[in-house]
């Protein structure tokens, strides 16, 4: 006998990602009386347009305008000078593919103490209680002030704050659309324990410690002109030699450069350039998946404070094996330390240049198809 089962596959609907986006100062700049009631007082925000248009169309994230109106309804504050302008809003960003799922806005003063009013979470209870339908933790807040950052918190989702770490519209588009490249790695050998922090997107903030002054001070040249965010944390075997806390800090360096990079999808790919008082630095790299390093670069001393010249060239090599790049390596002149500072920074500033990414151009920057 023949027994037939059909089976139905239930669709499951992954919980819907949110962006609770802020009015005044995010969408709109804000005024010196910080009340948008007449149309001479509206003007968007640079790049909300284009940017919020594009995060429309190519993610999934829902939009939840968020607003604390002080006061709305009341005669500081009449509904009649506050609706014609903000209707005029909503329609100007509607034209534009930009709507909004829902609008909460918060009429209360700041001396109210409301739960409704925001950092207060009392308008989004709906979020909340529905872990099944919402996913808060893949979901940001965006908005202009530390009470956005502080509401994202109490969500239990992220934050991006404009003007905070030079973030911009364009920045917030990136991450949402390409994701943040952060990447964290640690090592552990009987010779030495690292653990190594990168934000590709950052703006400089280091914190090295890896028990070589001198090389710290190196590593602390790639995080500020390269732009990227760095921690360091070396613990080596120093009391044997320098050797491997420098070799195995470049291999983990280049591992978290590596991860960052991730498809590799919008970069530019290359990087060249460094003057420095009587030197001349050339760096250029390519991360096009080839690890190759070409040193053309001669130091007279032994030693630049506890660093040995010769593990410039051994940390570079473990450096673009690890980070799958190909490096190109030339300095001249008479300065020794002028001379490493300048390999150092010109890498920094080519690296910057290399990871630059473009998400008007997000395609692979290689005719082969893979990097």
């Amino acid at each position: 006998m023949d027994i037939t089962q059909n089976l139905e596959k239930e669709t499951v609907q992954k919980p819907q990602r949110l962006l609770f986006i802020d009015r005044d100062g995010t969408l709109i700049e804000e005024p010196e009386d910080e009340q948008i009631d007449s149309f001479e007082k509206l003007k968007f925000v640079k790049g909300v347009m284009k940017n919020l248009s594009f995060i429309r169309q190519h993610t999934d994230f829902h939009l939840i305008m968020v607003s604390n109106q002080d006061g709305l309804g009341t005669d500081s504050f009449p509904e009649s000078t506050f609706h014609p302008v903000h209707n005029f809003i909503l329609q100007t960003l509607d034209g534009e593919g930009i709507s909004f799922e829902a609008q909460h806005i918060d009429r209360h003063f700041p001396e109210d103490n409301s739960p409704m009013r925001k950092p207060g979470t009392g308008m989004l209870t709906e979020y909340i209680n529905n872990p099944q339908k919402y996913n808060l933790a893949e979901s940001y807040v965006i908005g202009d002030r530390e009470t956005d950052a502080e509401l994202a918190r109490n969500l239990g989702c992220k934050a991006l704050i404009l003007g905070k770490d030079n973030m911009t519209w364009d920045k917030i588009a990136e991450i949402l659309f390409a994701g943040e490249r952060t990447a964290t790695i640690s090592r552990t050998t009987k010779e030495t324990d690292i653990k190594v922090s990168i934000n590709l997107d950052g703006t400089g903030k280091c914190n090295i410690s890896t028990g070589l002054g001198f090389f710290d001070h190196m590593l602390e040249q790639i995080a500020r002109h390269g732009s990227i965010d760095l921690q360091v944390s070396c613990k080596g075997d120093l009391n044997v030699d320098e050797h491997h806390s420098i070799e195995d800090t470049a291999i983990v360096l280049g591992q978290c450069i590596d991860k960052c990079l991730g498809s590799k999808r919008g970069i530019e790919r290359y990087g060249f350039c460094l003057p420095m008082d009587d030197c001349l630095c050339q760096v250029a790299l390519d991360f096009g998946g080839r690890p190759w390093l070409n040193w053309n670069a001669d130091f007279h001393r032994e030693k630049i404070g506890e660093m040995p010249t010769e593990m410039f060239l051994h940390f570079f090599k473990s450096l673009s094996d690890a980070a799958r790049m190909n490096l190109d390596i030339e300095a001249r002149g008479t300065n020794e330390h002028h001379k490493i500072e300048g390999i150092f920074k010109a890498f920094a500033r080519a690296l910057c240049m290399a990871v630059k990414r473009d998400i008007y151009h997000y395609e692979l920057p290689s005719t082969k198809g893979a990097l």
